[in-house]
């Protein structure tokens, strides 16, 4: 039942990235990138890590989302421009894509014991995980907190009507 249930959650997570990545309005992409969470919060649970799972719900799915989607609107982003996009990208990605999968390949054909898993002290509670997040990790907690604020302020600041010169210089073509 388990197998069943990993691979119906993994092809919803490979179909949502793929749709993801297919769609041109971003709202869809927004919607797929929600799949993609909760079918990860599925596995999680699978996996009989249940914390992850409900922080990967509220945190990813829930809040993160609402917020790109927030973002989105605010923008007023519609359909995107199909283009060929430049010749940079076959000159420059194809090898660096080559050269990132050939050291992967390479850590993983050279690490011993890459499979082995075991629990060393049993299982942590969520009392000792919170306690490592908002003791140990509370600098990089609050960074990413600022971060994402700074970058909502610049998303409005982008998203201004009137923002730049183009604005000023339709008024003065309108008063002639």
């Amino acid at each position: 039942m388990h197998l069943i249930l990993f691979l119906l959650f993994a092809g919803f997570c490979l179909a949502g990235a793929i749709n993801l990545l297919l769609q041109s309005h971003p709202i869809s992409s927004a919607l797929s990138l929600i799949v993609v969470m909760t079918s990860l919060a599925v596995l999680y649970l699978l996996l009989g890590a249940e914390f992850l799972a409900a922080a990967q719900v509220i945190v990813y799915a829930g809040a993160i989302m609402v917020l790109f989607t927030f973002v989105v609107m605010l923008l007023n982003a519609g359909r995107e421009e199909r283009t060929m996009g430049s010749r940079t990208w076959r000159a420059v990605g194809f090898p660096a894509v080559v050269a990132i999968l050939a050291v992967l390949a390479t850590i993983l054909l050279k690490a011993h014991g890459l499979g082995v898993a075991s629990l060393a002290d049993g299982v942590t509670s969520t009392e000792d995980l919170s306690r490592v997040l908002f003791t140990e990790l509370l600098l990089p907690f609050e960074l990413t907190s600022v971060l994402i604020l700074i970058a909502i302020l610049g998303a409005v600041a982008l998203a201004r009507h009137g923002h730049g010169d183009q604005h000023g210089e339709s008024e003065r073509t309108a008063e002639k």
